[in-house]
């Protein structure tokens, strides 16, 4: 046989395989509470840097998300408007609440995270709670304008993730949404939701209307009725319910969630040490 024709066939099939391997390639969607260097090294904002990082390195597509506190320094960490993402309303609790999507890169890491925005929601200089430790009246609202503002700016990055691994309380509304709200939506009605446990609650229950404004679109008061009483653990509750798999991110996790967990079957990944987790979260994603 001739040995150029020979040549031929490997290359081809070489360039098969890799052009094949390319079309297969996972896009995971990272929506973080933290992330370092943005905010103060954490357990939660250390894996917030690292996971995405290490999982593009394994041959992942990713986008990652993060809210844009008041104490995020925009010039520090040249973070500018994305003006095509920006202008859309959010209404929450009857009231129009404007969109701004922002945006850095982390060089090292070839990696850019979108940064969620509001200026009555996020001028804060502290992110959740202020110096004495007294949580914001309005983290209710919060939760469910990072999660719809999210959600809404990636449909309209027409960007459809195979994977949606949601990090921290505040991105605990995302599987109810993805589930109950843009269930029908082409870009995320085949989306496996992951959500990550910490030990990272607040104190005092969210504000008593909560529940109602959760409330958009099909979603019923029954499909929220885990949030009657807006604490933490409800709040865990919920995203676990909504969620394909859990990951228990700390040591150490609510005791009533972990049984919730247990008793729904859900799909679940043991806390994992710093040396072991990129790897254990990357073969896991592929069990959902």
């Amino acid at each position: 046989m001739n040995i150029e024709y020979i040549e031929y066939c490997i290359n081809f099939a070489v360039y098969n395989k890799l052009r094949i391997g390319l079309m297969e390639k996972k896009k995971i969607l990272y929506i973080s509470q933290e992330i370092t260097p943005y905010l103060p090294e954490s357990e939660m904002s250390v894996i917030g840097r690292y996971l995405p990082q290490g999982v593009q390195e394994r041959g992942r597509e990713i986008r990652v998300f993060m809210p844009r506190y008041g104490c995020v320094s925009e010039r520090r960490n040249q973070l500018h408007e994305v003006i095509r993402l920006s202008g859309m309303n959010l209404v929450i609790n009857d009231t129009d609440r404007p969109l701004i999507i922002k945006v850095a890169s982390i060089q090292p890491a070839r990696m850019q995270v979108y940064f969620i925005d509001n200026e009555d929601y996020f001028q804060h200089k502290y992110m959740l709670a202020d110096a004495k430790g007294e949580e914001f009246a309005d983290n209710d609202e919060k939760v469910i304008f990072f999660a719809r503002g999210v959600l809404e700016t990636v449909i309209k990055l027409r960007w459809s993730p195979d994977i949606i691994h949601c990090n921290g309380w505040l991105a605990s509304l995302i599987p109810l949404y993805i589930k109950k709200y843009y269930y029908n939506n082409p870009l995320l009605e085949n989306s496996k939701i992951v959500y990550s446990l910490y030990d990272d609650g607040f104190k005092k229950p969210l504000n008593n209307k909560f529940k109602e404004k959760i409330i958009v679109g099909k979603i019923t008061a029954e499909d929220v009725a885990l949030v009657e009483d807006p604490t933490f653990e409800n709040l865990s509750l919920i995203a676990v319910e909504y969620s394909d798999a859990v990951i228990q991110g700390s040591k150490k996790i609510n005791r009533n969630v972990e049984e919730y967990i247990q008793a729904k079957a859900k799909l679940f990944l043991e806390f994992q040490s710093k040396d072991t987790y990129i790897d254990a979260y990357n073969e896991f994603y592929d069990k959902i």
